[in-house]
């Protein structure tokens, strides 16, 4: 069973950038139950997990994924406090880092764990060598699910919003600066796998 202490371990650097400890303990808790509704026994078995079922991921897994994001949407909202002269709007670093940990914190229910499934790549909903889309997952997709987790363990709407509106579910309605940030981080990492795939990505 992963525990609490297991999370803060695994996010130990990217939750030591949020100031607000109650914001802390309300990640850790968005991870714990996911994870706990998910099945997901270990930290290990979160390794292997594809960060998508949509393309093929060449290795990159469902944390490195989530670190990826959290550190690029970081790095573009810092590259703006430190170049403009005059910002703009803004900017929440807590609610950044906490919604960038918990943009895909739906994606615990919405794939599952099955050996038996063979699909190398997935050309949709079928999932990828070991991974399936769950019956939760074609229900709700993870930016609904992973919404609704935050809520109920307290997160702000604000905060609910970079993980409902960080995907296609966000296309024209109103987002918080953080959001923008983190939508961008997400497809920058996504993007370039199916340009690959397609070969449409020149290397």
């Amino acid at each position: 069973m992963i525990t609490r202490e297991d999370i803060g371990t695994l996010f130990e650097n990217e939750l030591g950038m949020i100031t607000d400890e109650h914001l802390k303990e309300k990640v850790i808790e968005a991870w714990f139950l996911g994870c706990k509704r998910g099945n997901w026994n270990s930290i290990g078995e979160l390794e292997q997990m594809p960060f998508t079922l949509l393309t093929e991921t060449h290795g990159v897994n469902f944390i490195e994924h989530t670190k990826a994001v959290t550190w690029g949407a970081y790095q573009l909202a810092l590259a703006q406090v430190g170049m403009y002269r005059r910002l703009p709007y803004a900017i929440n670093f807590d609610r950044l880092m906490v919604g960038g940990l918990l943009h895909d914190v739906g994606k615990l229910m919405e794939i599952e764990y099955d050996p038996t499934h063979t699909d190398e790549v997935s050309t949709g909903d079928e999932g990828t060598r070991g991974h399936r889309k769950s019956h939760a997952g074609r229900c709700a997709r993870h930016p609904i699910s992973g919404a609704i987790l935050a809520a109920e363990v307290g997160l702000d709407q604000e905060t609910v919003n970079t993980i409902a509106c960080h995907a296609k579910e966000g296309d024209g309605r109103p987002q918080v600066i953080e959001t923008v940030f983190i939508h961008q981080a997400d497809f920058a990492t996504f993007n370039p796998l199916v340009m690959k795939k397609n070969g449409n990505l020149i290397e």
